[in-house]
């Protein structure tokens, strides 16, 4: 039985260990918020106070965490216990900077950088697209890992410092942000118009500029259901990586998305899913 540190046990993380779980793993889980990890307990985790805690024994470490900050910090305790060439598979979205100083406290791990494709529900179905890149000699162990949790997993690199997989999230996430703000200024304009917007979704349904996203987004902006699939602020943290990113371009609608989105923050959605930038629209 394989043995996954899991750090990070929240909207995603928690389905993804899950789901380790009942496919055979052994999950050591740690979360900030200890009650959030300690909802796996029933399906037969070990919950641990610490990152170190979490770490002693573990085959694998995988960090989903929120930030760089947070990661950098328990990934440097959890890779202190780990023997040489343990795989560290870095799951969450940090950016390429936030990539440079988790590399620097790796230690002898084999450091995999591995951001998802995909929020709550692609995450609870197992269904999430893996960005890796690492080292072949951590696939053995990281693949089994990626099956789980991914319906397809993409290698894109040989260097988990390198960030291929990394630069390829934030250009996808450069055009899920740009989505949902479109379905959000999209129904608010509907409405401003006196226009039912159930009729926007019907008119691009079936054509070449249809999306299941859009109409994903669109029908919680309908319903006012905010429940969050990926929070507001994640949403904004993500942003704010983008525009690290873009250095040296003019990224104009990545810029007016930022703002949009910082709005809806301010005005107290952050909490809420992402498709709450719709709130963004009104003064």
């Amino acid at each position: 039985m394989t043995t996954v540190a899991f750090l990070g046990t929240g909207t995603m993380g928690a389905p993804m260990a899950r789901n380790l779980l009942s496919s055979g793993f052994a999950v050591r889980a740690w979360n900030r918020t200890r009650s959030r990890a300690e909802e796996l307990t029933a399906d037969g985790a070990t919950v641990t106070d610490s990152p170190a805690e979490a770490a002693r024994g573990a085959d694998v470490l995988v960090t989903m965490l929120l930030d760089a900050d947070a990661t950098v910090e328990a990934g440097r305790a959890a890779a202190a216990e780990l023997p040489d060439g343990t795989p560290w598979l870095q799951m969450g979205t940090i950016g390429l900077d936030g990539l440079a100083r988790v590399a620097e406290v790796s230690g002898s791990t084999a450091l995999v950088d591995a951001p998802v494709l995909g929020t709550r529900a692609p995450a609870e179905q197992g269904t999430l697209v893996v960005l890796a890149s690492g080292p072949e000699s951590a696939r053995e162990l990281a693949q089994p890992v990626f099956d789980v949790v991914g319906g397809r997993t993409m290698w894109l690199g040989t260097s988990g410092a390198g960030g291929e997989g990394t630069r390829v999230k934030l250009a996808a996430n450069s055009w899920v942000l740009a989505l949902t703000n479109a379905v959000s200024e999209s129904i608010a304009l509907a409405e401003n118009l006196g226009v039912d917007p159930q009729r926007f979704l019907e008119a691009i349904e079936g054509g070449a500029v249809d999306s299941p996203y859009a109409h994903l987004k669109g029908k919680a902006i309908l319903n006012k259901d905010f429940t969050p699939a990926f929070g507001l602020s994640g949403a904004l943290k993500d942003a704010g990586l983008i525009a690290e990113a873009a250095e040296g371009l003019q990224l104009d609608l990545a810029a007016a998305i930022r703002e949009r989105i910082a709005r809806a923050v301010e005005a107290g959605h952050g909490d809420e899913d992402m498709a709450a930038v719709y709130y963004s629209s009104f003064s």
